[in-house]
Protein backbone atom coordinates (compact mmCIF):
# COMPACT_ATOMS: atom_id res chain seq x y z
CA UNK A 1 0.00 0.00 0.00
CA UNK A 2 1.10 3.19 -1.00
CA UNK A 3 0.85 6.58 1.79
CA UNK A 4 1.40 10.12 1.06
CA UNK A 5 2.92 11.87 4.11
CA UNK A 6 3.19 15.75 4.59
CA UNK A 7 4.77 18.25 6.60
CA UNK A 8 6.00 22.08 6.72
CA UNK A 9 3.24 23.40 7.81
CA UNK A 10 2.41 25.91 9.98
CA UNK A 11 1.88 29.98 10.81
CA UNK A 12 3.12 32.81 9.28
CA UNK A 13 2.61 36.46 8.52
CA UNK A 14 1.63 37.54 5.55
CA UNK A 15 4.74 37.93 3.28
CA UNK A 16 6.31 35.02 4.38
CA UNK A 17 7.41 31.62 3.04
CA UNK A 18 6.65 28.06 4.12
CA UNK A 19 7.95 24.98 2.15
CA UNK A 20 5.56 21.84 2.57
CA UNK A 21 7.23 18.26 2.09
CA UNK A 22 5.10 15.09 0.65
CA UNK A 23 6.45 12.01 0.73
CA UNK A 24 5.74 8.57 -0.61
CA UNK A 25 6.30 5.52 0.95
CA UNK A 26 5.08 1.86 0.03
CA UNK A 27 6.38 -0.70 -3.06
CA UNK A 28 6.34 1.97 -5.37
CA UNK A 29 7.87 0.83 -8.90
CA UNK A 30 7.18 4.64 -10.03
CA UNK A 31 4.69 7.60 -9.49
CA UNK A 32 4.16 10.02 -12.77
CA UNK A 33 2.20 12.79 -11.63
CA UNK A 34 2.19 13.99 -7.94
CA UNK A 35 0.57 17.41 -7.04
CA UNK A 36 -0.66 19.67 -4.16
CA UNK A 37 -4.25 20.48 -3.44
CA UNK A 38 -5.99 23.06 -0.72
CA UNK A 39 -9.04 23.53 1.35
CA UNK A 40 -10.08 26.44 2.87
CA UNK A 41 -12.87 26.23 5.85
CA UNK A 42 -16.42 26.43 3.39
CA UNK A 43 -14.34 25.92 0.28
CA UNK A 44 -14.05 23.10 -2.18
CA UNK A 45 -11.22 21.68 -2.58
CA UNK A 46 -8.59 23.00 -5.25
CA UNK A 47 -5.84 22.17 -7.32
CA UNK A 48 -2.92 24.29 -6.49
CA UNK A 49 -0.09 22.74 -8.51
CA UNK A 50 1.25 19.65 -10.01
CA UNK A 51 4.29 18.32 -11.88
CA UNK A 52 4.71 15.07 -13.82
CA UNK A 53 7.93 12.67 -13.20
CA UNK A 54 10.13 14.45 -16.51
CA UNK A 55 9.03 18.06 -14.42
CA UNK A 56 6.18 19.39 -16.16
CA UNK A 57 4.54 21.48 -14.00
CA UNK A 58 1.30 23.59 -13.97
CA UNK A 59 -0.03 25.74 -11.12
CA UNK A 60 -3.67 27.25 -10.14
CA UNK A 61 -3.78 31.39 -11.29
CA UNK A 62 -4.22 31.95 -7.97
CA UNK A 63 -0.46 30.65 -6.97
CA UNK A 64 1.35 31.32 -10.12
CA UNK A 65 4.41 33.70 -9.61
CA UNK A 66 4.61 32.73 -5.84
CA UNK A 67 4.31 28.75 -5.43
CA UNK A 68 7.29 26.43 -6.93
CA UNK A 69 6.31 23.20 -7.02
CA UNK A 70 9.42 20.87 -7.83
CA UNK A 71 10.14 16.93 -6.96
CA UNK A 72 13.25 14.21 -6.19
CA UNK A 73 11.86 11.18 -8.13
CA UNK A 74 14.91 9.08 -6.38
CA UNK A 75 12.92 10.02 -3.44
CA UNK A 76 9.27 9.64 -4.34
CA UNK A 77 9.12 13.64 -2.96
CA UNK A 78 7.12 16.37 -4.02
CA UNK A 79 7.62 19.82 -2.40
CA UNK A 80 5.94 22.88 -2.69
CA UNK A 81 7.80 26.68 -1.90
CA UNK A 82 5.52 28.83 -0.96
CA UNK A 83 6.41 32.68 -1.11
CA UNK A 84 4.67 35.89 -0.82
CA UNK A 85 1.82 33.77 1.58
CA UNK A 86 -1.41 35.83 1.53
CA UNK A 87 -4.47 35.79 3.99
CA UNK A 88 -6.55 33.29 1.53
CA UNK A 89 -3.65 31.01 0.85
CA UNK A 90 -4.69 29.93 4.60
CA UNK A 91 -5.77 26.32 4.31
CA UNK A 92 -5.22 22.80 4.99
CA UNK A 93 -2.98 21.22 1.96
CA UNK A 94 -3.50 17.82 0.50
CA UNK A 95 -0.49 16.00 -1.52
CA UNK A 96 -2.11 13.59 -4.65
CA UNK A 97 -1.18 10.99 -6.69
CA UNK A 98 -3.00 9.82 -9.28
CA UNK A 99 -1.69 6.61 -9.80
CA UNK A 100 0.99 4.85 -8.48
CA UNK A 101 2.79 2.00 -10.31
CA UNK A 102 3.57 -0.47 -7.29
CA UNK A 103 6.48 -2.89 -7.36
CA UNK A 104 3.80 -6.03 -7.83
CA UNK A 105 2.96 -4.52 -11.55
CA UNK A 106 -0.19 -3.22 -9.86
CA UNK A 107 -1.36 0.36 -10.10
CA UNK A 108 -2.96 2.05 -6.89
CA UNK A 109 -5.20 5.48 -7.73
CA UNK A 110 -5.59 8.77 -6.48
CA UNK A 111 -3.79 7.62 -3.23
CA UNK A 112 -4.02 11.58 -0.58
CA UNK A 113 -2.26 12.00 2.06
CA UNK A 114 -3.54 13.28 5.59
CA UNK A 115 -2.61 17.14 5.00
CA UNK A 116 -1.37 20.07 6.80
CA UNK A 117 -2.48 23.25 7.95
CA UNK A 118 -0.94 26.43 6.15
CA UNK A 119 -1.86 29.63 8.47
CA UNK A 120 -1.20 33.08 6.95
CA UNK A 121 -2.11 35.79 9.18
CA UNK A 122 -2.18 39.50 8.07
Amino acid sequence: QVHLVESGGGLVQAGGSLRLSCEATGSISSINTMGWYRQAPGKQRESVAAITSGGTTNYADSVKGRFTISRDNAENTVYLQMDSLKPEDTAVYYCNAPWVVVTSGGYEYDTWGQGTQVTVSS
